[in-house]
């Protein structure tokens, strides 16, 4: 039988941990760039029991009884994600980003096949290559990177490559550059070479469904992206592709990179594709790339380095050595958390440190904007952080400068009521 009670009864100790970690929400300034606060729809929807169901295959094809209603709820994802994109083809099963690209290479590459994408060292994502990742086991991955002056992606030489090593894909996307990537010169050069484009969107998807960045679908052969970052749905991945390819991207999502999908997050992320296909959510996007810029501008003026010299979409990439030369993203990210600003280390271009340690910090706008925040808060917020990394050895100075972010962050909860419908 069910047990019917309230996990506050059943579990306290995780109830405890949520309402601990709902308040760590409302109290903190966030500015990780891959996280935001999702709608009580979204948690709803994501907390509803289609948890319970199991569901192998795709509509109308499952390998389990008593799909009827989670074929619904796919079908409603798709058609919503292909009218929000413009995509012929939707795949909404991907478990998360990492699936969703695993499976694009599975679908087209043989292991060994040469793949052309951004380094990791200079802002690409751990499965564009990562020699510890599947993505660097399986396939030869040609890196490119950014100028070392401007710091910025140079087309010329990403053509250069692809002449030299002919590669199966030509892959655009990243996970640490703050410019918009130039979608038309990519498909051109890989219709010189013969190979298929591949964006991975996953950090500038939500910005794409809000009007505020270009979109890849026109060029690309297949997009693959994330719902949890600034399209503000729930955790989990997302495959956009022409027709043409419809079947080999399914075939590899399933049978071929995991099971059955997760319907309660595909329920969630039908919610949020919803939501993004609004006025509201068009307003919220723009703002999300206004807030960036604000932040940018102001750590310039404080004479912290911006790494390309600004932005153009909703994260700002540092360099810490610009404060001094011994302070390290991570030693950087600590103590900004600890005074209530959440935000991530990271290596920067050509950065001498290890990865786990890193020159560089990433902040990005996307939750601070859903937490109500516009200009002049991140205009102040860059200050305040500024401040708090100048005097990270002052004790007396960190304490004030907490003092003053927490009342900014309490004056903008993302659930001022507690966790919603729970405890």
């Amino acid at each position: 039988m069910i047990d019917p009670r309230p996990l506050e009864d059943v579990d306290a100790q995780v109830a405890d941990l949520i309402r601990a970690d709902v308040t760590r929400q409302n109290s903190h300034i966030h500015l990780i760039a891959s996280e935001n606060f999702v709608s009580r729809a979204v948690l709803e929807a994501s907390g509803s029991v289609f948890t319970n169901k199991y569901a192998e295959g795709y509509p109308g094809r499952r390998y389990y009884e008593g799909c009827e209603v989670v074929d619904e709820v796919e079908i409603l994802a798709k058609e919503r994600a292909q009218a929000l994109f413009g995509a012929e083809h939707a795949n909404v099963q991907s478990h998360a980003g990492s699936q969703a690209n695993l499976a694009a290479y599975f679908a087209f590459l043989e292991p060994g096949d040469k793949v052309l994408a951004m380094g990791f060292d200079q802002g690409g994502h751990l499965t564009h290559g990562l020699p510890v990742n599947a993505s660097g086991e399986l396939y030869d991955f040609v890196p490119y990177g950014v100028d070392p002056d401007t710091e910025l992606i140079d087309m010329d030489e990403i053509r250069r490559l692809a002449l030299v090593h002919r590669p199966k894909i030509v892959l655009a996307g990243y996970t640490a550059y703050s410019q918009v990537l130039d979608f038309e010169a990519f498909r051109s050069i890989a219709d010189e070479v013969g190979a298929l484009l591949m964006v991975d969107a996953a950090h500038f998807i939500g910005l794409v469904a809000g009007d505020a960045y270009p979109s890849p679908v026109p060029y690309a052969d297949f997009v693959t992206g994330t719902t949890h970052k600034a399209l503000r749905g729930p955790r989990g991945g997302l495959i956009l592709s022409r027709e043409e390819h419809a079947e080999r991207i399914d075939k590899a999502v399933f049978p071929g990179m995991q099971g059955g999908g997760i319907f309660n997050q595909v329920a969630a992320k039908a919610v949020c594709f919803l939501e993004a296909s609004t006025p509201e959510f068009r307003v919220y996007a723009k703002q999300i790339v206004l807030n960036a810029r604000a932040l940018a501008n102001r750590l310039t003026a404080e004479g912290v380095r911006v790494v390309g010299g600004g932005t153009d979409n909703h994260m700002v990439l540092t360099d810490m050595r610009s404060i001094d030369e011994e302070l390290t993203g991570k030693k950087g990210a600590r103590l900004l958390n600890s005074v209530g600003i959440t935000c991530n280390f990271n290596a920067v271009p050509f950065d001498p440190r290890r990865p786990f340690v890193g020159s560089g910090i990433r902040f990005g706008t996307p939750a601070m904007t859903t937490q109500g925040m516009k200009e002049p808060e991140a205009d102040e917020t860059a200050g305040l952080l500024a401040e708090v990394l100048r005097h990270r050895d002052d004790p007396v100075a960190l304490e004030e400068l907490e003092v003053r972010i927490r009342k900014l962050a309490g004056a903008f909860p993302a659930y001022p009521e507690g966790f919603p419908g729970h405890v």
